[in-house]
């Protein structure tokens, strides 16, 4: 089996603010898959998130809404300044911090929450500095 495409739902309180939280980190949206109810963001050429207001989001599944996301979304990135860089944004634009920066040397990363409490860590891994 091979996944060729990853798409993460979440669901948000304002798709207005969630769209220009997520542009203003540097992703595009995807007007196709776009409209007063949802957003699609490019993350990558195979990686995307689909915000959706909280109604539309609750047409996807029977189950309750989750009070948090229940996981921790990871962005891996080409370089520790891309790490700082969205990561400095995210607090810029509504973000909040979810923990101090590790920093182990081969690996580099620093944690957010979206402005609905949805957890990333954006992650920078140096492999050749891994040790053996």
């Amino acid at each position: 089996m091979s996944v060729t495409h990853l798409f993460v739902n979440l669901p948000v309180a304002d798709i207005a603010a969630s769209k220009a939280f997520y542009e203003a980190l540097g992703f595009s949206l995807n007007p196709q898959f776009s409209d007063e109810s949802s957003a699609y963001v490019v993350l990558s050429e195979t990686a995307a998130l689909q915000l959706s207001t909280l109604e539309q989001f609750q047409t996807y599944t029977d189950r309750p809404l989750p009070r948090s996301s229940g996981v921790i979304n990871a962005l891996g990135v080409d370089s520790r300044d891309e790490v700082d860089r969205i990561a400095d944004t995210a607090l810029l634009s509504g973000g909040s911090p979810t923990k101090e920066a590790t920093d182990l040397g081969w690996l580099y990363n620093r944690g957010f929450a979206d402005p609905d409490g949805h957890h990333f860590e954006v992650v920078h891994v140096d492999m050749s500095a891994i040790p053996a």
